[in-house]
């Protein structure tokens, strides 16, 4: 019986004969999925005894064959992100890959020759956006104050030179167990072809760096992924590729929690927008689906519910009506709460949609409303400006 364990600190593939346990392939990677996330096929069995297995080590993935002696060959793929999905037939294994100029493909691979044969059987983005230009991201590992390394991607304004200085999103993934990936990502796009810069933060408690870091964040949700995500944008900001004023945050689901609770305290963000946002952790744990809801609780006794009287900047608020995994109720309470403080937050209800905004029929609405939120808030900093020069550096 094959199974995945990660008992040596990774997830990686395991045989048990009936009488003792064996490492397949020990692998500083990680050969499943997130543990809240069910369905996934990571490794599937070849012709010949060979085992083919989707490896993650950050924000990457590569395919990987195991022969029958124990030796891991690489693939050569043109994808840097696989979904752990793998179906397996004979010689040949299919899959979803990307790079971040390509967006997700269903590929087939042939393996029977060392020199991998690629078929690609669908694409998902539209004919029309073929060619077009694209952002491409660079990896950045920022030191925070515990001596930890943080990895980010960051992504420039479309076009831009190589000194870009640019306003700025962070963004922090949901999960929190998730990580970021390096895929074509048609949202970060939206946005830096309207001349911002996109980060993606791989905060504690992130898939991609082995079990330490990812159990790190339980009990300190809400802390240290709020301060890893600050950490690079005040690295960002000293490195002058920041605007001070115009450096924001954003996240869905686990990430609007992280993103709430950052613009509850002092830092460098001047704004947040949440989606499908996780307000109450100890509600959340209800709600969440039956199958998460030990890891929910595992993550509790952080930074706690996000609490109005806390926020400090400008929140934009988006959510579906129909979500059942964090209720609207919570973010109508919260948003409530900051109306009687006079720190009223824009809110777009969707109807209808559930958990996933991405993924739904108003998935354009909430990028425009997003988009909006951030110029609105820079336009207003940039009035406060013109007002205090107009009064010769005085009020």
């Amino acid at each position: 019986m094959y199974f995945v364990s990660d008992r040596s600190g990774w997830w990686n593939l395991y045989r048990w004969d009936g009488h003792r346990v064996e490492a397949v392939a020990p692998i500083a990677g990680e050969c499943a999925a997130e543990p809240w996330e069910l369905g996934y096929a990571s490794y599937g069995f070849l012709d010949g005894g060979r085992i083919v297995v989707a490896v993650q080590e950050g924000p990457r993935h590569r395919l990987v064959i195991v022969e029958p002696d124990g030796t891991v060959r690489p693939v050569d793929l043109p994808f840097t992100s696989i979904k752990p999905y793998l179906a397996v037939r004979g010689a040949t294994v299919a899959l979803i890959g990307s790079s971040p100029t390509a967006a997700p493909q269903v590929a087939l691979i042939d393996l029977a020759d060392a020199d991998p044969q690629v078929e690609v059987l669908a694409r998902s983005e539209h004919a029309g956006l073929d060619g077009a230009r694209v952002s491409t991201p660079t990896e950045l590992r920022v030191r925070v104050a515990s001596g930890r390394e943080v990895l980010a991607l960051v992504y420039p304004p479309t076009g831009a030179a190589a000194d870009w200085r640019a306003p700025m999103i962070v963004r922090a993934h949901p999960g929190p167990t998730a990580s970021c990936l390096l895929r074509l990502d048609w949202q970060a796009q939206f946005f830096t072809s309207r001349g911002f810069a996109v980060v993606d933060v791989d905060y504690l408690g992130s898939t991609g760096y082995g079990r330490v870091y990812r159990e790190s964040l339980y009990g300190r949700w809400g802390l240290d992924d709020v301060d890893d995500c600050a950490a690079v944008a005040v690295h960002l900001l000293s490195t002058g590729r920041a605007v001070p004023g115009q450096v924001f945050i954003r996240g869905a689901s686990a990430g609007g929690y992280t993103a709430l609770h950052a613009v509850a305290q002092d830092g460098p963000f001047a704004a947040a927008t949440a989606v499908s946002a996780i307000v109450d952790p100890d509600r959340w744990a209800q709600t969440v689906p039956r199958f998460q809801r030990a890891h929910a609780m595992r993550l509790r006794g952080g930074a706690g519910r996000v609490h109005a009287a806390a926020v400090q900047q400008p929140v934009l608020l988006i959510h579906g009506t129909a979500d059942e995994v964090a209720v609207v109720e919570d973010v109508r309470e919260l948003a409530d709460e900051l109306a009687s403080l006079g720190m009223a937050p824009e809110v777009l209800l969707l109807a209808d949609v559930g958990h996933y905004v991405a993924s739904s029929r108003r998935a354009g609405a909430a990028l425009e409303a997003e988009l909006a939120h951030y110029r609105s808030v820079m336009a207003g900093a940039a009035d406060d400006q013109r007002g205090y020069t107009a009064a010769s550096g005085s009020w």
